[in-house]
């Protein structure tokens, strides 16, 4: 049976309400779904790319390769604790900050008001609100007084509103001004805000445009080393060795050409991009969303907070005397005010009118002015302070008699203050009890025409007897001024747009507020073009295809949207094969941020529940670092492409001994074992490879659209396989050979003895890791050479290829060890050649870039996808 709830009265009594409690439950918002530590570690463990390495170890292990497959294991292991190391970093950074209801509130229980948790409010308790008050519940208003209601988390309205007796009131919303008496009609998780954060959980998170990548990756290395793997099998068996043996060395084969390095490599690029993002005021709670970020191709942002200050400032005031004007952000009473003479003493009696009709105003907290009330009074207490009026003293000597609050019918105010009457509203309500005036009706036309919010303010002389706020002024009111508020543009939106418009983003803005608000701001700040529509939420097409094509335009302003609204856009979007990011701040935004490829939540000003919807939280909440988050993004994209070429550099030197044995029927000795290859991928790879991760963002990569290509496209397979792979092969065989001539072996004679063989493949090994540290260099950009791109500018690199040659010389010279990987210091021959091979590729990679420079000059804009990936290659250029 449903509970009987009275709309006006003394309450509930304790017993009924801790009956309540025992049936609904706390008045607590449902904690989001969350993976616990273990199941979000095992899921680092299990996904694609790992499961390779798994069994890439499992068959290390049947093959009698213990070393290498434990090996395996330990790199998968290690790099899931990094990954969940930093996501965990990431949620405590973010800190979830559960205040969207408050922890105490007023109630009226048995005949008299108590203060009782929030969490203890059941249906059908009686709510005593005033000012500063946070809604603890869904809530119907029993009776209001001067009642003026901050819905912006819940609808994106920056305006306050007002609520009439009888009318819903929220849980999350609060009380801007005035008090309230409210009967509860919902708790917990069946209030709306509830549901609202329901639906950010309603659909698995959208696939990255990097696990895409990284997946094709995986499917075409398993494919070679698998069919390598085969190959080599089948060669063995041809050449008489026996199954078993022919086997196990299929599988080294197969290991072998895994790149194990690569997974930490990948997520050590993303956490340093992510590093980079925090120092631009970009916290990253995924890292995946590094990369996704760069790959964004349209903008949805919000309004209030994003692009504009989330601050009401007095722009404009207009006096029968002239008009004023003032330059100045945010609520400090210092500014610019420019007027006349006349115009700012009257001026200065319009603002005293208004504060004087006003209960909110600005004040300093912790070094800052701040509004304290509604926003919009605390502007124009602001106003009078810029034009040197001491509010707080006139506050105290011109006490208001008697406040007619704010009535929503007649939408206008009213306070008698020493016997004159003051009232303040919206101008098409104010007027009309004013003396006709066409400069007046002129100046209005104009401050709304710019976007301008605008009050008017009258005065007169109060008659008696008194009956009413306006029936008490005596004859017609006299009107003392305009006020035009805005809430003002950020100053790095402007150019940040811009960037946006060329790096081929396109940008909308989605918004709760009215249209005619939305569109103002954006002409001002540059995102509407001319032609671009202006659509309300209400009036969006409902079938899904129209819709797509509807916003697929840039510069589009959608306003009035619902939550809902705001999910169908990021889908209809995506429909259409964008990569979406979303920003929001309120809980209406968590859906979409959601579903969103990209969520960017508000740091500042943003709700708990739209934080644990998001991928990125601006700790600044400016929209510009959503474009240096892009750059970041591309940057990162690039580098793993960096990076992957020259992994696949190495594995083209590492196979080549395999082939050149097969090839020879086994008659030509291996110059790498398995051992040696891992310690190549781990040991001597991986630094080089991170430092390549973190190649600092080029110069234009946010001139044209984002690469939407593979991460294995033709530059990076050309590089890989077809030059600096078998540069590297050739000077690896070279080595080796030399080393065993200088032995005295000669090919078909028996193979040397240990020592011999040893240290030829210690020449061999020594040649990879000479050549590969020249190849990292070779491989930060596919057109410009190292000295052209300054050999410290990645300042990385050289520690990493340091650290990297003093493990090569423990590992080749240190006997122990050598002894496991199988090999031994190089004779004097081998030495030189391994030495010779670093200029050898430097040298083949700068003819190789100086050739395709050639072939582009006739292209001026031929660019480089290596070093800025912002558009694609001309035919006429190798990509």
């Amino acid at each position: 049976m449903e509970p009987t709830i009275h709309l006006a009265g003394e309450g509930l009594s304790s017993a009924e309400a801790a009956a309540r409690l025992a049936t609904d439950g706390a008045n607590v918002l449902p904690e989001p779904r969350r993976r616990s530590l273990a199941r979000r570690f095992v899921g680092e463990l299990v996904h694609f790319f790992a499961i390779m390495l798994w069994v890439a170890g499992g068959l290390a292990l049947g093959a009698g390769l213990p070393q290498l497959g434990v090996a395996i294991f330990a790199v998968v292991v290690i790099n899931a604790v990094f990954a969940l190391a930093q996501e965990t970093r990431a949620d405590r950074a973010a800190a979830r900050l559960r205040s969207m209801l408050p922890t105490r509130v007023t109630v009226r229980r048995d005949g008299r008001r108590r203060i009782i948790e929030a969490a203890e409010v059941v249906v059908g308790d009686l709510l005593l609100l005033v000012s500063g008050d946070r809604v603890p519940a869904d809530a119907q208003l029993v009776t209001g007084n001067r009642l003026l209601i901050d819905t912006s988390m819940l609808t994106g309205e920056s305006v306050a509103t007002t609520v009439q007796d009888g009318g819903a009131l929220h849980a999350g919303t609060f009380l801007v001004e005035g008090e309230a008496r409210a009967v509860v009609l919902a708790t917990g998780h069946r209030t709306r805000l509830a549901a609202i954060a329901r639906l950010s959980t309603a659909t698995p998170k959208p696939v990255t445009p990097l696990t895409r990548g990284l997946r094709q990756v995986v499917r075409v290395i398993a494919a070679i080393a698998v069919g390598v793997g085969a190959l080599f099998l089948t060669i063995s068996l041809l050449i008489g060795r026996p199954l078993e043996d022919g086997f196990v060395f299929a599988i080294g084969v197969t290991v072998a050409l895994v790149p194990e390095a690569l997974l930490p490599t990948v997520t050590l690029s993303l956490a340093w991009g992510a590093e980079q993002m925090a120092r631009r005021q970009i916290l990253v709670r995924n890292l995946e969303a590094v990369e996704t970020l760069g790959s964004t191709t349209f903008i949805c942002t919000d309004k209030t907070g994003t692009l504009t200050r989330n601050e009401m400032v007095v722009v404009e005031a207009w006096t029968p005397e002239g008009t004023i004007t003032v330059d100045g952000p945010g609520y400090d009473p210092v500014a610019d005010v420019v007027s006349g003479v006349a115009a700012r003493e009257a001026g200065a009696h319009l603002a005293l009118a208004a504060t004087r009709c006003s209960t909110g105003y600005a004040h300093v907290v912790d070094g800052q002015w701040r509004a304290h009330g509604d926003p919009m009074e605390a502007a124009i207490d602001a106003f009078a302070r810029r034009l040197g009026i001491d509010t707080d003293d006139d506050r105290r000597q011109h006490r208001a008699q008697r406040r007619f609050p704010f009535d929503p019918r007649t939408r206008r105010m009213a306070v008698h203050v020493d016997g004159a009457a003051l009232v303040k509203g919206a101008p098409d309500t104010v007027l009309p009890l004013c003396r006709p005036s066409e400069t007046a009706d002129e100046a209005v036309a104009t401050m709304t025409s710019r976007g301008l919010r605008v009050l008017a303010v009258a005065e007169g002389a109060v008659r008696e007897p008194a009956s009413g706020p306006v029936e008490e002024v005596g004859g017609v009111l006299q009107l003392v001024g305009l006020l035009g508020l805005e809430d003002q543009p950020r100053d790095d939106v402007t150019p940040a747009l811009a960037a946006c418009r060329r790096a081929g983003i396109h940008v909308a803005m989605v918004t709760g507020d009215h249209p005619a608000t939305a569109r103002a701001v954006a002409d001002a700040v540059g995102l509407r073009h001319p032609e671009s529509p202006v659509i309300a939420g209400a009036d969006l097409p409902s079938d899904e295809r129209v819709l797509a094509s509807t916003l697929d335009h840039d510069g589009i302003v959608v306003a009035r949207v619902t939550p809902e609204d705001k999910l169908r856009i990021a889908r209809a979007l995506r429909s259409r094969g964008h990569v979406v990011a979303m920003t929001g701040d309120g809980v209406n935004d968590a859906p979409a941020l959601h579903e969103a490829d990209i969520g960017v939540a508000m740091g500042r000003s943003g709700t708990d529940v739209a934080r644990e919807a998001a991928d990125l939280v601006l700790l600044d909440d400016a929209f510009s670092s959503i474009v240096a988050g892009v750059e970041q993004g591309r940057a990162t994209f690039v580098n793993i492409r960096r990076f992957l070429t020259y992994h696949l550099t190495d594995n083209v030197a590492e196979l080549t001994p395999f082939v050149v044995w097969a090839l020879s029927g086994g008659q030509f000795p291996l110059a790498l074992g398995v051992l040696q290859i891992l310690a190549l991928d781990l040991g001597t790879d991986t630094l080089s490879a991170v430092a390549l991760g973190a190649e600092p963002p080029a110069r234009h990569l946010l001139e044209g659209p984002p690469v939407r290509g593979r991460l294995l496209n033709g530059t990076v397979l050309r590089r890989s396989f077809g030059l600096l792979g078998p540069v590297v092969a050739l000077a690896t065989m070279s080595a080796f050979l030399v080393s065993l001539i200088v032995a005295g072996w000669t090919p078909g004679s028996a193979f040397p003895s240990g020592d011999a063989l040893r240290s030829a493949s210690g020449a061999a090994f020594m040649t990879v890791v000479l050549a590969q540290t020249a190849n990292a260099f070779a491989c930060r950009s596919s057109t410009r050479r190292p000295d052209q791109l300054g050999w410290l500018t990645n300042r990385l690199l050289i520690p990493a290829a340091s650290v990297e040659l003093l493990f090569s010389f423990v590992v080749l010279l240190v006997v122990p060890i050598a002894l496991v990987l199988g090999h031994a210091a190089p004779p004097v021959a081998g030495w030189l050649v391994a030495l010779l091979s670093a200029p050898l590729v430097l040298a083949v990679d700068a003819v190789d870039k100086r050739v395709r420079a050639g072939r582009a000059e006739a292209s001026p804009a031929a660019y480089d996808l290596m070093t800025t990936p912002t558009r694609p290659a001309p035919r006429n250029q190798p990509r």
